[in-house]
C-alpha cells in the first residue's frame, strides 16, 4: 500500500529501498536509508528542544538535502514545516516567523545575522539553528518515534501574498499532498506519472507549494529527487542532459531560460520524457518551442496554494500545438469538481465566464489565524479561486482574467496592496496603484502608477531606490508611470482593470 502521510514515506522506502538515491543536490547523495535515518534524530532533537505536535518549525535556506531531512523531522515530531522564502526582506521574514508563532528556525548561515537581530522581537521563538551544524546539533538519538498523527493533521503552512499586504498562512494537511496522486492511480491515469527508474528535478523552490508538493510526489514514489539551490537555465541543461534527468516540474519562466541563447540541442535532453508546469499560463509560442526543442511529454497543471497545488491538468494528450485546447487549463482530476459561479454565487452554464470554484480533497484545512478569510474563501466545501473562467462542454477550464488582484511573477503571487502600501510611504507620493503587465520572460511583472503630491515631483530611480530593502526584489515595479490622478469607481475604488486594459487588449487572455 502506498504511503498517505508524509512521516510514512520515508520509513517505507527506507524499509524497501534503503540503498536507493533519495536526494541529489550538486554533488551530494542521500539515500532513502540515510534519510530516514537522519531525520528520526533531528525529529528527536526537535522534541529535545521542546517541540510539541502542532508547533510551527521554519526554514530559511535555499535548496538543500537538509531542507528535506527537516521536512521529514517535522512529519515525525508531528510539527508544521514553514518554509520560508529566502528572498524576502527582513520585515515580510518576520512577519511570517511572528503570525506563524515558530518555535524553532533553522537558517542558512548567509541568514544568520537577520535572524539573530529579528529574535528579540519572536517571542516564541527559542532557538535559531544554522543549516551547516544540523549534523552536529542533531545528536546520535534514533530511536523511533512511532508517529500516529493521520492525513487530516496539518504538515505544512505555506505563506502566500496577502490581499492587504500582509502575508497569509495556508495550512495544508498531509492529505493535501497524496489526494491527487491516489486519485490518478485509481482511474488508471498517467497525466503525471512515475517508474521506477525516474530520476527527476524540482525546479520550484521549496518554499513554493508546487515545489513542495512535487518533492512529495517523487519522494511517495520512491525515486530520486534532484535539488538545486538555485536555478539556473544553462546549468539546468547541463544536470538534465549528465544526470539522465527523466521527469522535472517547473514554471514556465523556467522553460523560457532553458531556452535562452545559445539554446539547447534536443540531444541535450534526451533523457527526458516528461516536463510537468504550471504556477503561471504558458503561451502557445513558447509552449510550441519547448515541444519542438525538448521532444518529450508535457503536463499542465493548475491550482493555488489553497487548493494543495493542482486541482486541473492539461494532460499530454491535448498538447498538440495549434489543437484546440491548447489554451485550456485542462480538467479536473478524478474526485476534483469545477463550477463557475456568478457574483452571487450561482453555478452558470457551459461557455459562460465567472468565477473559478474549486471542490478537491487537497485543499487547505484554513487561513492561519484568520477565519474570517479562511469563511470567505471556503464555502460549503467549494475554495473560491479569484480567477475568471469558463467551463467547456468537455469539462475542460479555460481561464479569462483574474477576479482578485494578483499578480504572477515567474510564479510567485504579488498583491497590488503589498506594493502600493510601500510607494505611498514615500514623502512625495500622494498615492498609487500596481497592476500586472504582460512580459515575454516573466508571464507578468509589475506596473506602478504614482500620483505625486502637490508641488512634488519624483523620478522612477527615486522610488526603485526606495522600494530596495522594503519590498522582495521580484516585486519591485519593473515600470513606473507618474500621473495626476487614478481613475475610480463612485464608491472611490481604484479601477485597476481599467489601468490593466492597453496592456492586455490586445490579448485573448487577460492573465499571462
Amino acid at each position: 500500500m502506498s504511503p498517505r502521510t508524509v512521516h510514512d514515506v520515508v520509513a517505507h522506502h527506507a524499509a524497501r529501498r534503503p540503498d536507493r538515491v533519495a536526494v541529489l543536490c550538486e554533488d551530494r547523495a542521500v539515500t532513502y536509508g540515510q534519510l530516514h535515518h537522519s531525520s528520526t534524530r533531528t525529529a528527536n532533537a526537535m522534541h529535545r528542544s521542546g517541540v510539541e505536535a502542532g508547533d510551527r518549525v521554519a526554514y530559511l535556506g535555499k535548496e538543500s538535502e537538509q531542507y528535506y531531512d527537516i521536512l521529514f523531522a517535522c512529519a515525525k515530531a508531528g510539527a508544521v514545516l514553514v518554509p520560508v522564502n529566502w528572498r524576502l526582506t527582513p520585515a515580510e521574514v518576520h512577519h511570517i516567523l511572528l503570525d506563524s508563532g515558530t518555535t524553532l528556525l533553522f537558517a542558512d548561515d548567509e541568514f544568520l545575522d537577520v535572524t539573530a537581530k529579528l529574535k528579540a522581537d519572536l517571542p516564541r521563538l527559542r532557538r535559531i539553528v544554522p543549516i551547516p551544524a544540523l549534523e552536529q546539533w542533531r545528536g546520535a538519538d534514533d530511536h523511533d518515534l512511532a508517529p500516529t498523527f493521520d492525513e487530516a493533521q496539518p504538515i505544512a503552512q505555506v505563506y502566500t501574498s496577502g490581499t492587504t499586504g500582509n502575508p497569509k498562512g495556508v495550512v495544508l494537511a498531509h492529505r493535501s499532498f497524496f489526494a491527487v496522486k491516489a486519485a490518478l492511480e485509481s482511474h488508471g491515469l498517467d497525466w503525471i506519472d512515475w517508474r521506477d527508474d525516474d530520476i527527476s528535478l524540482i525546479g520550484i523552490p521549496g518554499f513554493h507549494i508546487g515545489g513542495l508538493w512535487w518533492a512529495i510526489q517523487g519522494f511517495g514514489a520512491g525515486i530520486t529527487m534532484v535539488s538545486v539551490p538555485v536555478f539556473a537555465g544553462h546549468e539546468t541543461v547541463r544536470r538534465i542532459r549528465e544526470l539522465c534527468i527523466t521527469t522535472a516540474c517547473v514554471v514556465p519562466a523556467q522553460l523560457q531560460m532553458m531556452l535562452a541563447p545559445p539554446r539547447p540541442r534536443r540531444t541535450d535532453f534526451a533523457s527526458l520524457r516528461k516536463v510537468v508546469y504550471g504556477g503561471s499560463p504558458i503561451s502557445e509560442a513558447l509552449l510550441g518551442r519547448c515541444i519542438e526543442t525538448f521532444g518529450c511529454e508535457f503536463a499542465q497543471i493548475y491550482g493555488l496554494s489553497e487548493s494543495g497545488n493542482t486541482a486541473v491538468c492539461l494532460p499530454p494528450s491535448e498538447h498538440v500545438p495549434g489543437g484546440p485546447r491548447m489554451q485550456a487549463a485542462g480538467r479536473p482530476y478524478p474526485g476534483v469538481d469545477v463550477r463557475i459561479v456568478d457574483d452571487a454565487g450561482n453555478a452558470l452554464p457551459t461557455g459562460e465566464v465567472g468565477e473559478v470554484c474549486l471542490r478537491t480533497p487537497a485543499a487547505m484545512l484554513e487561513y492561519w489565524g484568520l477565519p474570517d478569510a479562511t469563511a470567505a474563501t471556503l464555502v460549503d466545501g467549494w475554495l473560491h479561486t479569484g480567477d475568471a473562467g469558463y467551463l467547456d462542454a468537455a469539462g475542460f477550464l479555460f481561464i479569462r482574467d483574474r477576479i482578485k488582484d494578483t499578480i504572477i511573477v515567474a510564479g510567485e503571487n504579488v498583491y497590488p496592496a503589498e506594493i502600493e502600501n510601500v510607494v505611498s510611504a514615500h514623502p512625495a507620493v500622494l498615492e498609487a496603484a500596481a497592476v500586472g503587465v504582460p512580459h515575454e520572460h516573466w508571464g507578468e511583472v509589475v506596473h506602478c502608477f504614482v500620483v505625486p503630491r502637490q508641488g512634488e515631483t519624483i523620478t522612477t530611480r527615486q522610488l526603485v531606490a526606495f522600494l530596495r530593502g522594503r519590498i522582495a526584489d521580484f516585486k519591485i515595479p519593473s515600470g513606473f508611470e507618474i500621473t495626476d490622478s487614478l481613475p475610480r469607481n463612485p464608491s472611490g475604488k481604484i479601477l485597476r482593470r481599467e489601468l490593466r486594459e492597453r496592456f492586455w487588449q490586445h490579448l485573448e487572455r487577460r492573465v499571462a
